[in-house]
């Protein structure tokens, strides 16, 4: 892709720090109003990560960046919500980046691998620092990434959100990016709803009171039919309960389908005694549960995560608060790894 003159002035963004991690890189860099942070990654694909029945393992190499790239940016400096399990409210609280900070982010991102000029899925997650909701310009920006960045890079955006209490404008917000996902991206876009437990008194106690309830969550998105996947409730496996019977109550599975992850060893994580119950890189420890999701109708897509990804400290907000910003057995020493497929662009092998 070749940028216009304005895009390349826009792409010069300071950057602070690059961590290499063992599928791509962390960038901090300076933004408008302090530092953010961004992620850039490979994919081990979808046959490895997602549904499988053995542990992934350490060291694999990553599928072409043309077949999948993974940008993670930040939509705020620091972030409010003061989740139990996640470090960000340690960078600072959540004050929202400009739309020119999550352009230059993206540019920045890209400008890592300049040789690959295209790719058939660029996800873009606004799920680094911040909670996006709160940030109106994220609108903005699906919407400039559509016309500046798609279709070299055919971009599939992608929404994180904890449903924060104190949001007067959080249903604006959501319907706004359905109607992003569903008409401006005819579907190829996501929203991701952070749930991690169907029980309200320890929901209470991971976002200190600070997510919305279950009920008051499927009341904001009544009338709102996804195009394409459907709408995803995201589970964080650990100690929390989690049961479809509840889940059946306020979530149609004919919207809304469940993906569960392991629980990140962040440091906050860690004060609080949050760890994925069972090795969390082995599928074995989600079974159960995938097991009742599926009777009670539900698609579930269960993350495998390999150590060396979780162990590299690729969670929120460390580049920015830690010197190292990873433990240094775990920073990625080699350059990445690619498998040798061949990847096709528009029917053509390239």
């Amino acid at each position: 892709m070749e940028f216009t003159e304005n895009e390349c002035k826009q792409s010069a963004m300071p950057i602070l720090k690059q961590v290499p991690v063992p599928t791509g890189d962390i960038l901090v860099v300076q933004g408008e109003r302090g530092k953010l942070e961004l992620l850039s990654i490979g994919d081990y694909g979808k046959e490895v990560n997602l549904n499988r029945d053995t542990a992934v393992p350490d060291n694999l190499p990553l599928i072409p960046l043309e077949r999948k790239w993974v940008i993670t940016i930040s939509t705020q400096y620091g972030c409010s919500m003061g989740c139990t399990f996640c470090d960000v409210p340690k960078v600072g609280k959540g004050i929202n980046a400009t739309l020119t900070d999550m352009q230059r982010q993206v540019i920045a991102g890209l400008q890592l691998h300049p040789n690959v000029t295209w790719s058939n899925r660029l996800n873009i997650h606004y799920a680094r620092m911040g909670e996006p909701t709160f940030n109106p310009a994220v609108l903005d920006h699906a919407r400039w990434l559509k016309d500046h960045i798609d279709p070299e890079y055919s971009v599939h955006p992608v929404v994180t959100t904890m449903c924060p209490r104190d949001n007067e404008w959080l249903k604006t917000f959501l319907h706004s990016w359905v109607r992003i996902k569903n008409r401006v991206f005819r579907g190829n876009a996501g929203l991701q709803l952070s749930i991690n437990s169907t029980d309200e008194s320890v929901r209470d106690k991971i976002f200190r009171k600070s997510a919305l309830p279950l009920w008051k969550i499927a009341t904001l998105l009544d009338g709102c039919v996804p195009v394409g996947r459907k709408f995803t409730l995201n589970f964080a496996v650990c100690e929390w309960p989690i049961e479809a019977d509840v889940l059946l109550r306020y979530f149609d599975p004919e919207r809304f389908l469940v993906k569960l992850t392991p629980m990140h060893e962040t440091k906050a994580a860690h004060a609080h005694s949050h760890k994925t119950l069972g090795d969390y890189t082995n599928p074995q420890s989600y079974k159960a549960i995938q097991a009742q999701l599926e009777q009670a109708g539900y698609e579930v897509l269960v993350f495998v995560t390999s150590q060396d990804e979780d162990l590299s400290r690729i969670t929120c907000g460390n580049a920015i608060l830690s010197p190292q910003a990873a433990q240094p057995e775990r920073v990625r020493s080699l350059p990445l790894r690619f498998t040798n497929e061949l990847v096709t662009r528009a029917g053509h092998v390239i």
